[in-house]
């Protein structure tokens, strides 16, 4: 086994020369990543009533996940394009659910499955790290479909990555309405293309190399042009639905957790095992991420799943509250603007404007005193090239 070994001051106990093996500091963090799945799963269980209780509750309330969304943190946010605000101010509801530890039917990637950590096994016994991403919408003049689901399943490869895997969804989107272009359905067809190829190499006992296979597919040639001429910084957030990452089946993912567990059990008894890929493997490694590339419509979708479930979803009240706060402040910074400008008697441009604003605002109190103040898009929203923040739905919520 690779070790190493320090002075005689270098941590060891005193009559130990043993050299520190590599092996054993990588089981250590292999035992700290146990814990932490172990903590997601307890977590799950405690926080899973909660949510049902703050779900019940915000149903109540209007436009909670668009406010919730203008507040976001830039690593969600920095998705959102000013096309994509319309649509996400028709939120609903969003929902987030560690699917593989929830009791019920066996779901894999490919279908029902008995596989363990890379499925459920309808007991609640799979990977926590596996999740579902629900979004529900109004009708809308975008999208057909009222409820879009994205699952993400925790995958581990042979050559040792581990992640989240997911399959691209189809989006039923009205004529002439389509945010990602085209991209989505391009994502599925070639997914839905592929998985026929290989189902006819199946049936026919014939083992296809799939990573050549694919490239003679038209669907292929497809996406890959649309991908060419699609306009960089411009890619809808809608565009996630079509997230596959690496090409992990299920089955590849049993094999690696069963020979790492392998592993870890002869480091554990002492036996020597390499911890090093060698130069095929690390070569087989980079040709499957750089394959995997040539066909993403949204590179960084595993972390945006991510984002949405460890930090908006669990942390919706505070955005919530902070866009409410921002709402407040700007209506007392209103106020204040007209107070000041009162005493100038209405006289200069000042005096003008602020006139001006006291006319709009007093044409909009003679509707419903309960209507919000922002429902017409006033303000920086309307103008072009504004940001996301300003385009998105700004409706005092009265709770």
């Amino acid at each position: 086994m690779a070790g190493f070994a320090g002075g005689e001051d270098a941590g060891a106990e005193e009559g130990d020369s043993t050299p520190v093996m590599y092996e054993e500091l990588a089981e250590i963090e292999k035992q700290f990543d146990d814990i932490e799945v172990e903590i997601i799963r307890k977590q799950n269980t405690l926080t899973t009533p909660i949510y049902a209780k703050r779900a019940a509750l915000i149903s109540r309330i209007p436009n909670f996940w668009p406010l919730v969304l203008e507040q976001a943190p830039p690593d969600i946010d920095t998705y959102i394009q000013p096309s994509d605000s319309e649509l996400l101010g028709s939120l609903k509801d969003l929902h987030v659910e560690r699917f593989e530890i929830t009791p019920g039917p066996a779901v894999g990637a490919h279908g029902p499955t008995s596989l363990g950590t890379n499925g459920t096994d309808g007991k609640g016994g799979g990977d926590p790290r596996s999740i579902l991403i629900r979004f529900e919408f109004e009708p809308n003049e975008y999208c057909t479909d009222l409820v879009i689901e994205k699952r993400f399943w925790y995958r581990r490869a042979l050559d040792g990555w581990a992640g989240l895997v997911s399959e691209p969804v189809r989006i039923q989107w009205k004529e002439g309405r389509d945010l990602t272009e085209g991209l989505g359905d391009a994502a599925v067809a070639f997914w839905e293309a592929e998985k026929k190829t290989k189902a006819e190499a199946d049936r026919a006992g014939k083992r296809v190399n799939r990573k050549e296979k694919r490239k003679e597919l038209a669907e292929f040639t497809h996406l890959v042009q649309k991908l060419k001429s699609s306009t960089p910084g411009s890619l809808s957030f809608f565009a996630w639905f079509g997230f596959r990452g690496r090409d992990v089946s299920a089955e590849e993912s049993a094999e690696a957790v069963r020979k790492e567990a392998e592993r870890r059990s002869r480091i554990k008894n002492g036996k020597q095992i390499p911890i090093d890929l060698d130069d095929d493997e690390e070569d087989l490694k980079e040709e499957d991420e750089s394959d995997d590339e040539a066909y993403e419509i949204f590179p960084q979708g595993d972390e945006l799943a991510i984002s949405i479930t460890e930090d908006l979803y669990p942390g919706a009240i505070k955005y919530f509250t902070q866009a409410q706060e921002q709402d407040n402040l700007s209506e007392a910074d209103f106020e204040d603007s007209n107070d000041d400008d009162d005493d100038n008697d209405g006289n200069g441009v000042g005096g003008m404007a602020a006139e001006a604003l006291r006319d709009l605002v007093q044409q909009e109190g003679n509707g419903d005193e309960d209507e919000d103040e922002d429902d017409n898009g006033q303000g920086k929203g309307e103008e072009e090239g504004d940001d996301i923040g300003d385009e998105r739905p700004r409706k005092r919520v009265r709770i």
